[in-house]
């Protein structure tokens, strides 16, 4: 099983990495690209139309600004397409959410907050959604999320014996 992790401008990857470092943790192979919705749109579409036959189960998008690339992506294939929010412009990403998350009706994107924290969450609603034809990443989830709880409860001993 294969993501994609696609952005608008490279000027986003310090946030979109945080998407394929994630996703390499738990062992899912990624694609990672540079595509513009704007820029060159035949490319996006030529991406999105063979994404499947190229052995891609779901794709993350991110965009700042206007942020067309997740829905363009959507337009053009059946797979899952998670948009994140890139902090791009003096708005601080307000744009970008607005624009992915209010598609119209019939071709929709799932989406994140903006910046980093949406990136990886991101790559875990991707696990959850390979996870259901794969059960290994059940259990792999399940470990990550008992790995995020034994921080917390540390850091809530460490401050308590302050």
């Amino acid at each position: 099983m294969k993501v994609a992790v696609i952005m608008g401008s490279k000027s986003d990857l310090p946030v979109m990495e945080e998407a394929t470092v994630l996703l390499k943790q738990f062992g899912i192979e990624t694609e990672l690209r540079v595509l513009s919705a704007h820029r060159c749109p035949d490319e996006v579409a030529a991406f999105a139309k063979g994404a499947a036959d190229n052995g891609i189960s779901a794709i993350i998008a991110g965009a700042g600004m206007a942020a067309h690339l997740p829905g363009v992506i959507a337009a053009y294939t059946t797979l899952p397409v998670i948009g994140v929010p890139v902090n791009a412009s003096s708005l601080g990403g307000i744009d970008a959410l607005f624009s992915i998350v209010q598609m119209p009706p019939g071709i929709p994107v799932a989406t994140t907050g903006i910046g980093k924290a949406g990136a990886k969450n991101a790559a875990l609603l991707a696990v959850e959604m390979l996870a259901i034809a794969e059960p290994s990443f059940r259990q792999k989830l399940s470990s990550y999320r008992a790995a995020q709880k034994e921080t917390v409860l540390a850091s809530d001993k460490e401050v308590r014996n302050t």
